[in-house]
């Protein structure tokens, strides 16, 4: 009923999680991306990226965790201006798009 992996590709699967860890940690740190951004460009969820850069990678590489860190204190620091623009954007483009107010007949 069960299928029992053996310790080998248990490892295998563990060291490709801690290869990832390791490349998002510096891709975010040589890019400064969101976690969003990094996570898109990773093909994994923004709570695998999360849980990744905060839990694993202290383990893996303390130094890089680090740097990561106070990058992600930083885009937290800033994320209610970065809502605050995304709606404004959000707004500006519905306006912009909006269609005119006088309506065309279509009767012949």
């Amino acid at each position: 009923m069960y299928q029992t992996i053996s310790s080998r590709e248990a490892r295998a699967v563990h060291d490709y999680i801690k290869e990832r860890t390791v490349k998002i940690g510096r891709c975010i740190v040589e890019t400064k991306h969101t976690v969003r951004t990094i996570a898109k460009e990773f093909g994994v969820s923004k709570s695998t990226v999360h849980k990744d850069l905060t839990e694993r990678l202290p383990e893996i590489n303390p130094e890089l965790a680090s740097q990561v860190k106070h990058i992600l204190e930083y885009h937290k620091s800033i994320r209610h201006l970065r809502g605050g623009e995304a709606t404004k954007i959000k707004y500006k483009k519905k306006k912009n798009n909006k269609p005119s107010d006088q309506m065309v007949s279509m009767k012949k």
